[in-house]
């Protein structure tokens, strides 16, 4: 009996001991996490109640505020505080606003925002302190390079990269007094190092500008680089690699993006007369409605309309040289108005005689009607002797990233 206690006794003890060594079984800490701060506008918004909306037509500013709680003594007040830094009568349909109020029982509205553009935007404190001041996102520049060939035409040869279109406009602006866009043949390439803008390290917000590139068109290479002739005024044009501008005394067309329909001919068969007759103007086709430029500085001499010419516009640059816009949709300026070269002169149309949309582009040397394509223009003014060693010091690097680039074939 007592050998039997002492084994019963010994069994348990065996057991107790087993169930120390196992490991205990530890309850789960449950951490609780701060939610992240997310700060905007220069605010930390997890401090404010955020409401998010878009001016709609028909909206106006005290009529937004009092949506939200706001007084229309209260908006008399802030109108009157702010009126020369934000003018509530300026809301734009489409554009974003924000509204912060304080986490309260009443959820008082403290401050109003207005998105500008992307970037910049104007804070209205509309709570006990009435002000307002302009600020801007936190912007940051990228660095990039891309090669492209044309198959059809500039735009698809960059959108094809997997970039904007607004890509092949800053490009065709660099090159606009050199090459002849609506020549362009399948081939051609270029190559280029350029700077894009993203909002808050994330967001795309544009093109910054090219910093230099060379387009090889019918198997010439034109290099194009960004130099800052006046860091004083942030006055830069763009030159090539022997520091000669790029910029003439007439843009190449007088808008973007077309075809020549008809060029400049002493004997050709009007559309609309039915007759063989000289052209002397060359005709761009182009979409309804497409901006026309003054092709350089100058005064208009005329702004009017006739028959033939339907809406048309001259502008006389200078003592030997008028140009004339013919067929507009509508005229942009008047007799006696100082225009600068790219100015938005008129639009196209199809007024006068004419069967289709197109701007007739009519050029004059002291008097007489000639060929712009067979005339040898001005240029623009070079760089300065005392400035070209600093422009060849600051463009050999971009120089250098460009040769580095393989062209793309088709």
């Amino acid at each position: 009996m007592k050998k039997l206690s002492y084994l019963l006794l010994l069994g348990l003890s065996l057991t107790a001991c087993k169930q120390e060594k196992e490991p205990r079984e530890i309850s789960e800490v449950k951490v609780v996490e701060e939610p992240p701060i997310y700060e905007e506008y220069g605010m930390v918004l997890n401090d404010y109640e955020v409401v998010r909306d878009t001016i709609r037509s028909g909206d106006y500013f005290g009529g937004i505020l009092n949506t939200h709680g706001v007084s229309s003594a209260k908006v008399y007040e802030i109108v009157n505080h702010v009126n020369e830094t934000f003018n509530p009568t300026k809301l734009v349909v489409g554009k974003p606003y924000v509204i912060l109020k304080a986490k309260d029982s009443v959820s008082t509205p403290e401050f109003f925002i207005y998105e500008n553009d992307r970037i910049d935007y104007t804070v209205v404190n509309i709570g006990d302190n009435v002000a307002a001041y302009k600020a801007s996102k936190p912007v940051s520049i990228r660095k990039k390079t891309v090669s492209g060939v044309i198959v059809s035409n500039l735009s698809d040869a960059i959108t094809n990269e997997g970039y904007s279109i607004l890509l092949s406009y800053e490009l065709s602006n660099i090159y606009q007094w050199s090459i002849d866009f609506w020549k362009l043949q399948k081939g051609d390439k270029f190559k280029m190092v350029f700077n894009e803008r993203y909002i808050n390290d994330t967001i795309y917000a544009g093109i910054e500008g090219i910093e230099g590139a060379v387009f090889v068109h019918q198997d010439k290479p034109y290099y194009a680089f960004n130099y800052a002739v006046d860091p004083e005024s942030g006055k830069a044009d763009f030159y090539d690699e022997e520091a000669r501008p790029l910029e003439s005394f007439f843009l190449k067309a007088p808008l973007n993006f077309s075809r020549i329909s008809s060029r400049y001919s002493g004997r050709r068969f009007h559309p609309v007369q039915k007759t063989w007759k000289a052209h002397r103007g060359t005709d761009y086709a182009a979409p309804h409605g497409t901006p026309i430029w003054s092709t350089a500085h100058g005064t208009v001499i005329a702004s009017g309309y006739t028959a033939g010419n339907g809406n048309y516009v001259k502008v006389k640059h200078n003592d030997t040289y008028t140009t004339q816009y013919l067929h507009m949709s509508k005229r942009n300026v008047k007799v006696g108005q100082r225009v600068r070269q790219g100015d938005v002169i008129g639009y196209v149309g199809s007024t006068g005689l004419a069967t289709g949309p197109h701007v007739c582009y009519r050029f004059w040397v002291r008097g007489e009607q000639v060929d712009p394509f067979r005339q040898n223009l001005p240029a623009a003014d070079p760089i300065k002797e005392h400035l070209k060693e600093d422009y060849f010091a600051s463009i050999t690097p971009v120089k250098e990233q460009l040769e580095a680039i393989p062209f793309k074939e088709i």
